[in-house]
């Protein structure tokens, strides 16, 4: 890594940075001890964000010689976490490498640690905010969240594809920085809205990656605008089966205090522990936003009218010609993996155990190996 001491035999591992704006991060717990044999892509521990607890695999094999930083401790982004050596390197020689990174290293200002920074586009009459990030050749990557989400619902995934592909995260009406203005809140008009947002950005064809709601949206895409879609990848996605849990979807509308909105928004996850105070407090600011609390209602009422979901597109998919994907947390308690069950052959199904609902962020590691094969092919 460029400006870090280099020693032969010797490779730091560092605090990551997950999405545009994280500064820093909290070590939550350790899972392998000092003197272990680690592989790459082996979940060694657990950093909370301001976002959500995440577990982080490590990005390099080897023996694990110096864990440096202690569970419950929060440093910046790029600080040294830990440190894997051959154990022919001395411990004195190992000692010496963490002391001179420590003296060196120098966290990210404000303005290094921006990153992109979101955009705003005018489509039909509404104005939408993006995050625009990566440049590659071939068909970008479009990502596209579900109900009550924004751009972070990709800050795992958007900068590890935007390491190979353009990619586009685009906030709906109703959502994050963009328009209230919901028109009608149907799927039809979410879908016509991501059309539009494609065309004023001259978007000709994209690989669309979509959550919950967002795999409604660009199921119904795919079979109206199938020359716009080089492959459908559907987590946790809606319009498959009538089901939805309407005790979450009310509760999140409804509360308005950390306290009592907590409970929700842990049926998010697989383990609740993964809910972070700031994760509330982020949810809470949205919902206190101007016209935020009318759209969400309105879209619900369209979107899930009399407790199911008012469209089931699954007969689409036998219709479409792009490469389709489905990935689904196995413990998802908003939307039933049973829906993936009876798909056609053709359709690939991934399940990720150890995940819920936002399985693109409690098992990032996965889904992202899931994205980049999809994607790459």
């Amino acid at each position: 890594m460029a400006g870090l001491p280099q020693k032969e035999g010797v490779e730091p591992i560092v605090m990551p940075k997950w999405g545009l704006a994280m500064q820093e991060g909290m070590l939550a717990e350790w899972h392998v001890e000092e003197g272990a044999m680690i592989a790459k892509g082996q979940e060694i521990m657990d950093i909370e964000t301001s976002k959500i607890a995440n577990v982080f695999e490590s990005p390099i094999a080897g023996i694990l010689r110096r864990r440096v930083v202690t569970a419950g401790e929060t440093v910046p982004v790029g600080a040294l976490l830990a440190v894997c050596a051959e154990s022919r390197v001395a411990d004195a020689d190992l000692d010496a490498y963490v002391t001179e990174f420590q003296a060196n290293f120098v966290p990210e200002t404000d303005d290094e640690a921006g990153g992109p920074e979101p955009q705003f586009v005018d489509v039909q009459g509404r104005r939408l905010r993006y995050v625009r990030q990566g440049e590659g050749q071939g068909s970008p990557v479009l990502f596209i969240h579900g109900f009550g989400g924004d751009y972070l619902t990709w800050m795992f995934n958007q900068p590890v594809l935007a390491e190979a592909n353009t990619t586009y995260a685009l906030e709906l009406p109703g959502h994050g920085a963009s328009s209230k203005d919901v028109g009608e809140a149907s799927v039809d008009f979410m879908t016509a809205t991501v059309v539009g947002f494609m065309d004023a950005l001259d978007i000709a064809k994209a690989h669309l990656v979509a959550h919950s709601l967002g795999g409604a949206i660009i199921l119904d895409l795919a079979s109206r605008h199938g020359d716009r879609a080089a492959s459908l990848t559907m987590v946790c996605p809606a319009g498959l089966g009538p089901d939805i849990n309407m005790t979450f979807i009310e509760g999140f509308m409804r509360e308005k205090r950390g306290k009592k909105l907590k409970p929700f928004l842990e049926m998010l996850v697989a383990d609740p522990a993964a809910v972070t105070r700031e994760m509330i407090e982020e949810v809470l600011k949205y919902k206190r936003l101007d016209g935020v609390e009318a759209a969400l209602g309105k879209i619900a009422a369209a979107c899930f009218d009399g407790g199911q979901q008012s469209q089931v597109l699954r007969d689409k998919l036998d219709g479409i010609a792009m490469p389709v994907q489905v990935i689904w947390g196995a413990e998802d308690r908003i939307v039933p993996p049973s829906h993936a069950a009876g798909l056609p052959a053709s359709i690939k199904v991934a399940l990720v155990a150890n995940a819920g609902h936002i399985v693109q962020m409690e098992k990032s590691g996965e889904v992202n190996a899931l994205l980049q094969g999809w994607i790459a092919r």
